[in-house]
């Protein structure tokens, strides 16, 4: 069991622990190769939140010693430009990992370019390569940041998986498919609901495990969880009161075995999980 208080799970506490250890390989791959294990993100236009995390993202390198940069383009950018820049990281022996902030602009394909990101940099696991393997379960070179983070969590309780049944609100390519594959692979039984299913609460009432992805701000309430449910909030919404996520948590902080709150639930995994990959890229060069 990771690092629980009461019934909520500290993601800040768990990433923070998970940092400490890559902060001692990140050192050790730049004793043994002279060079730090190297992030590059892409960032295109001015949307605050994409500023916001990127500049979390920036943070975190710096604290476990991994080297990053932020490369910006105003958001008139042309699509084969940013095709351009990721062929350059691609061939940059420096570079081991390479992310595209996303949402991109209107009039950009973000399937073009993440398409031409190197399968070996890719450490937001999104390329065609990597999610093709994952929805396999032949062993993808990186699996998508959130979704890894968000098992991470649910292992941290000390729960069994096996057999349990499992609802995911949400199905983007970023998070409610991949986190399904992972519960599926750990022999969960998974419902994933959308905006148009019928009788949500009916079957979010049923979940042992409920991760909430719709981004919807406290759209799950106290009436729609089962009793003693490990409760995984992924939405984060700005509002007046502040950052909330998908779950109404004061609602249902009561009723869940155990649930995450927003922020400093699975936001800080997220990251930490992306330092993993772009170490593991690192180390997977010769």
């Amino acid at each position: 069991m990771w690092i629980t208080l009461g019934n909520i799970i500290d993601g800040k506490a768990i990433a923070a622990k998970i940092k400490a250890e890559i902060k001692k390989e990140a050192e050790a791959y730049k004793n043994e190769r002279g060079i730090p294990p190297k992030l590059s993100v892409i960032l295109v236009g001015d949307n605050p939140a994409s500023q916001a995390y990127v500049r979390g993202k920036e943070r975190a390198c710096a604290e476990v010693g991994i080297a990053s940069e932020t490369l910006r383009f105003p958001s008139n950018t042309e699509e084969k430009r940013l095709v351009k820049e990721v062929e350059r990281l691609n061939k940059d022996k420096t570079v081991h990992g390479i992310l595209v902030q996303l949402p991109l602009p209107q009039g950009i394909d973000a399937h073009n370019v993440l398409e031409t990101v190197s399968v070996e940099k890719d450490v937001d696991g999104l390329h065609p390569y990597n999610m093709g393997k994952l929805f396999k379960n032949e062993n993808p070179m990186f699996i998508p940041c959130t979704p890894q983070g968000a098992i991470e969590l649910i292992l941290s309780t000390g729960a069994e998986i096996r057999g349990k049944k499992a609802v995911i609100i949400g199905r983007s390519n970023l998070v409610g498919k991949p986190t399904s594959m992972l519960l599926l692979y750990r022999h969960a039984t998974v419902t994933i609901c959308h905006t148009r299913t019928v009788n949500l609460p009916d079957i979010t009432r049923e979940a042992d495990i409920l991760v909430a992805a719709a981004g919807r701000p406290r759209t799950i309430t106290k009436d729609m969880v089962k009793p003693g449910a490990i409760v995984i909030d992924v939405g984060i919404s700005r509002t007046d009161s502040g950052l909330v996520g998908d779950v109404d948590f004061e609602d249902v902080k009561d009723r869940a075995g155990f649930i995450t709150p927003v922020p400093k639930g699975v936001g800080p995994m997220t990251v930490a999980m992306l330092l993993k990959n772009t170490l593991k890229a690192a180390q997977a060069t010769s």
